[in-house]
């Protein structure tokens, strides 16, 4: 075990005897914080951040998650950023949702709230742990770092452990991580986690001259010791499609976090932020309470092709009335009961378009379905006629196909068309993460406006295109959703 500077390996507070990866102990948990939604909160919490991407943050972020929930500890797992496929990991890891804090998506004066309410939900944490995005600076391009995680570590008061990648680095890192705390005076590196060390020589080098700039070194993992998940093209493969190897490595991750980072000086430095003062996000006052009436049934398509979706969507839905029911379109014959809306959010079909082209059931049943349809980026791909040249729903004219090159970025889109979502001209902000194109690239009726491009598609109850959205920045598009599918 790797110990704080300072602190022998014999002084270490005893963790407690250590739980099977993906179980909590028996046992009491610390303290709960107050419930009061309103009233300061001294939720201890840490940023997980690198100079770059590929330096470790999440094998160091779902390792301390899985290795800190072993000690008995409730958990709160978070993502700076937009990406939907560490948080499925990072909820593994910590038996509770996985959410995203994105100032881009959602607006800077919701991100400390949102963390209080996922930290508070279904129960209080004893500590967050928040993975970065990218390098510790890097946020929406042309914006000065907006949306970056040093952005959300400023807006929600916490401190950063810098994971760095020493390979082919020596009293360089002390550099590095002096020029990344320097960069931006209101952002406090409080540690570093030293990756890919080479040999016990390399990590004494590494360890002497982070000292020398003030940067406690609060663990090191050796090259040889790394644990990775499967990648594909738009990154990690989700959790839901592998879900028996996804649990080995969390326990794997675990392990290799216990064995190689001083947990308690993890927790030390985590207990350094102030008292969160945002009062917790509400999303039954976000959507102005229940819309319509009775209760009707939003389906939400889920499974291992449809992975990408936002916590507090299903909260949002609920909050305005509706009863949210899940449904995997590679398994399910047919759409729940009672549906009376449809949401297909985005993942991997292209990965199972011939399972999904085989339930031709489900497939027949969702283009002759008249009620609201909202479909993102996978959904679009599967409420068109082909995929790859596999037939899909057939519920829009357009086909999709595979390509080399990346789409990616943020978008400030402007709503062209009248939707069960959005009013002409409402102004939402999104991203774009998929290599696949439509032909056509937008309907007649287009869903959005951006960078002078219409996008998109609406047309007979549908609302469809490429842009990945979080409903906590626009919650009115929850409340339509259930108000049309109560008419």
């Amino acid at each position: 075990m790797v110990t704080a500077p300072g602190r022998r390996a014999d002084q270490r507070r005893p963790s407690g005897p250590a739980a099977p990866a993906g179980h909590p102990p028996a046992g009491p948990a610390a303290a709960a914080p107050p419930l009061d939604p309103a009233a300061p909160w001294a939720l201890p919490r840490v940023v997980v951040a690198a100079p770059a991407s590929g330096h470790g943050k999440t094998t160091v972020a779902t390792g301390l998650l899985a290795a800190l929930r072993r000690r008995g500890l409730v958990v709160s797992p978070h993502k700076v950023g937009p990406d939907y496929i560490d948080p499925g990991y990072h909820a593994l890891a910590a038996g509770r949702p996985g959410r995203n804090l994105d100032p881009w998506l959602v607006g800077e004066e919701r991100v400390a709230p949102l963390l209080r309410h996922g930290a508070a939900s279904p129960t209080p944490a004893d500590v967050a742990v928040i993975e970065g995005v990218m390098g510790l600076h890097d946020g929406a391009v042309g914006r000065r770092g907006y949306a970056s995680t040093a952005h959300v570590a400023r807006l929600v008061d916490a401190p950063v452990l810098l994971v760095l990648d020493t390979t082919a680095q020596g009293r360089s890192a002390a550099a590095l991580a002096l020029g990344m705390a320097a960069f931006d005076p209101d952002v406090r590196i409080g540690g570093a986690i030293l990756n890919r060390v080479g040999s016990p020589r390399h990590e004494s080098l590494l360890r002497d001259a982070l000292a020398e700039v003030g940067v406690p070194v609060l663990g090191a993992v050796a090259r040889a010791a790394e644990v990775a998940a499967p990648a594909r093209h738009l990154g990690l493969v989700p959790v839901a499609e592998r879900a028996p190897e996804s649990v080995a490595i969390v326990a794997a991750l675990a392990d290799l976090v216990a064995a190689t980072v001083d947990l308690d000086a993890v927790l030390d430095l985590a207990r350094t932020a102030g008292p969160l003062h945002a009062p917790a996000w509400d999303p039954v006052a976000a959507v102005g309470g229940p819309a319509g009436t009775g209760r009707p049934v939003v389906a939400v398509a889920g499974g291992p092709a449809f992975t990408f979706s936002y916590a507090e969507t299903a909260e949002l839905l609920a909050a305005a009335g509706a009863t949210v029911v899940s449904f995997d379109p590679l398994r399910d014959p047919g759409l729940p009961a009672g549906t009376r809306a449809v949401v297909v959010g985005g993942g991997f079909p292209e990965a199972y378009a011939p399972q999904l082209a085989d339930n031709a059931t489900l497939r027949a049943e969702l283009a002759d379905f008249d009620g609201p349809v909202v479909a993102e980026c996978a959904g679009l791909l599967y409420l068109g006629r082909q995929l790859d040249g596999v037939p899909m729903c057939g519920r829009l004219d357009l086909t999709a196909r595979m390509t080399d090159r990346l789409t990616l970025g943020y978008r400030d889109a402007v709503a062209v068309t009248g939707s069960p979502l959005h009013r002409p001209g409402d102004p939402v902000r999104g991203h774009e993460f998929h290599r696949t194109v439509t032909d056509p690239g937008h309907g007649d009726r287009p869903a959005w406006r951006w960078d002078g491009a219409e996008h998109g598609f609406v047309a007979g109850g549908v609302h469809a295109s490429y842009l990945h959205t979080h409903w906590a920045g626009h919650p009115h598009a929850a409340r339509r959703l259930v108000e049309a599918a109560s008419r």
